[in-house]
């Protein structure tokens, strides 16, 4: 039984469709602020005995995090407030991105769910104040960065909560092993943010807005790239082996 928050995100809503290929899986419980009834009668078309259940809900209500953690065995932490323009309050991108993580791990601890991965992302490495690039980077690489947004430091502390309740003792004695993704930006079907890109676009006379250096490059992630990563980060914590080397990591 596995949990997935933000199951009707951009990302979330694929790992559930990707998640309900595995054979090993019982039921995904979906969690979302607003779930949408299209989205479950299309689920239920294609779920085979996968047996999907939905809790609607806020993030911070704890009765509702209990019981969608109750007798599960993971949890895909997906949901996230994004704010990359600052129209958001900080502390209400606060109490989503991180108190909504904190109060997650706790229920996971209580309901002793044994893995847990964050969906993280690469905001919370840069850029620096300078734009210093990062070519052909991986986890060891450094860069030294001050976080200016509020949306990026609210994802870096709810990253560094996540990896610090690495280890922390379950209710029954067991150990919870957590891990953090950073995707890149995410692109792919259905995606808010480019279908909004390309309308600015088409409305400025079919000339896409360009706020960063010229010589500027990034590498987006295909979201179901992106959901692939999630599903091979708990097949590696349900590994005994892998388990203590990728715990506690991102």
């Amino acid at each position: 039984v596995c949990v997935v928050t933000g199951a009707c995100g951009f990302l979330g809503e694929r790992l559930v469709r990707l998640l309900l290929e595995e054979d090993k899986l019982t039921e995904i419980r979906m969690l979302d602020i607003h779930v949408r009834p299209q989205l479950i009668q299309c689920l239920e078309e294609i779920r085979g005995d996968t047996l999907v259940s939905v809790f609607e809900g806020d993030i911070s209500d704890s009765e509702l995090l209990r019981r969608a953690c109750k007798g599960a065995s993971l949890v895909f932490h997906t949901a996230s407030l994004i704010d990359v323009t600052g129209k958001v309050v900080y502390s209400e991108l606060h109490r989503v991105n991180v108190k909504g993580t904190q109060l997650l791990l706790e229920t996971c601890v209580q309901e002793n769910v044994v893995s847990f991965i964050y969906t993280s992302s690469i905001e919370v490495a840069g850029p620096n104040a300078n734009g210093d690039p990062i070519i052909n980077g991986d986890e060891n690489t450094p860069y030294t960065c001050s976080l200016k947004f509020p949306y990026s430091k609210t994802k870096k502390e709810a990253e560094q909560v996540t990896l610090q309740a690495q280890g922390e003792v379950l209710q029954n004695g067991g150990r919870l092993a957590t891990c953090a993704l950073r995707p890149m930006y995410i692109y792919g079907e259905g995606c808010r943010f480019l279908l909004g890109h390309m309308g600015d676009g088409i409305r400025n006379g079919d000339m896409l807005y360009r706020t960063s250096r010229p010589e500027a490059q990034v590498n987006p992630v295909y979201v179901g790239n992106a959901a692939l990563a999630h599903l091979q980060a708990a097949r590696a914590l349900r590994d005994p082996q892998r388990r203590a080397a990728i715990g506690g990591n991102f």
